[in-house]
C-alpha cells in the first residue's frame, strides 16, 4: 500500500496531507517545527516529526517554498532514491512577481530531477490553490467545476501513482506529459498567482479543466 510523506507543514503542506488522508492513504508530516507536523498530523490520524528524521513515504511531497528546497535536500542525502519526489513548488521571483528564477529553458522539477537523480520526479499541485484543494471545487455555485490536479513526469508509474492518490481523495487527476511539461505548469502557475494576487481572480478560482 503507498504511503506518503508530505515535507512542509505551511498552509498548501496541511492540505495536500489533508488530500492525502481523505483518499485513505497513510501519510506521515515532517516539519522544521515538529510541533506544527504533530498538529497537522495528528488530525489525520498521520506520524509527525521535524526535517531530518526517516522518511517513511514510498511517495515524498515536497511542499515547501522553492528557496527551502535545496535545504531540505541536504537534510536527506540518496533518501529519495527511487522514490516519487512530488515538486508542488512554483519558483517564482518574489522581488518583482513578473518572472521565475529558473532557467527559461529548464523548471524548478527539471533541476530537481538533476538534483536527486535516483527519484522519479513528478510536477503536481503547483497550478492549485490550497483552497480549490481543500474544497475540491474551482470557482463557486452553481458554475463550479472540479478542481483537476495536472501531473507532470518522465516515469509512466509515478505519474499513475499521484494520479491515483489525488482520484481516491475526490479530485480529478490528468496526465499532463512529461517532466518537460513543467515549464509550463511553472508559468501557469505565475499566471495565477499574478491574477489571485491583483484581484482578478480569487484565491477559490484558477485554472479548471472541461473535457
Amino acid at each position: 500500500m503507498t504511503t506518503v510523506t508530505v515535507i512542509g507543514a505551511g498552509n498548501f503542506g496541511s492540505v495536500v496531507a489533508g488530500v492525502v488522508a481523505k483518499g485513505g492513504t497513510g501519510v506521515q508530516v515532517l516539519a522544521r517545527d515538529v510541533e506544527k507536523a504533530r498538529a497537522v498530523a495528528g488530525p489525520l490520524g498521520g506520524a509527525a516529526g521535524a526535517i531530518g528524521a526517516e522518511v517513511t513515504g514510498d511517495v515524498v511531497v515536497l511542499a515547501v517554498p522553492y528557496g527551502a528546497v535545496a535545504d531540505v535536500l541536504s537534510a536527506y542525502p540518496g533518501a529519495f532514491d527511487g522514490k516519487v519526489l512530488v515538486d508542488v513548488t512554483n519558483p517564482v521571483d518574489f522581488s518583482t512577481f513578473d518572472d521565475l528564477v529558473v532557467p527559461a529553458d529548464s523548471s524548478a522539477a527539471r533541476l530537481l530531477q538533476d538534483a536527486v537523480p535516483g527519484a522519479k520526479v513528478v510536477k503536481a499541485f503547483n497550478t492549485n490553490f490550497g483552497g480549490t484543494l481543500a474544497s475540491r471545487e474551482i470557482g463557486a455555485a452553481p458554475t463550479a467545476l472540479p478542481t483537476t490536479v495536472l501531473v507532470a513526469g518522465d516515469d509512466a508509474a509515478a505519474k499513475q501513482t499521484v494520479v491515483e492518490l489525488v482520484t481516491a481523495a475526490g479530485l480529478r487527476g490528468v496526465d499532463a506529459g512529461s517532466l518537460k511539461r513543467a515549464r509550463e505548469l511553472e508559468a501557469v502557475g505565475l499566471l495565477q498567482l499574478t491574477l489571485a494576487g491583483a484581484e482578478k481572480i480569487s484565491w477559490g478560482g484558477g485554472l479548471a479543466l472541461i473535457s
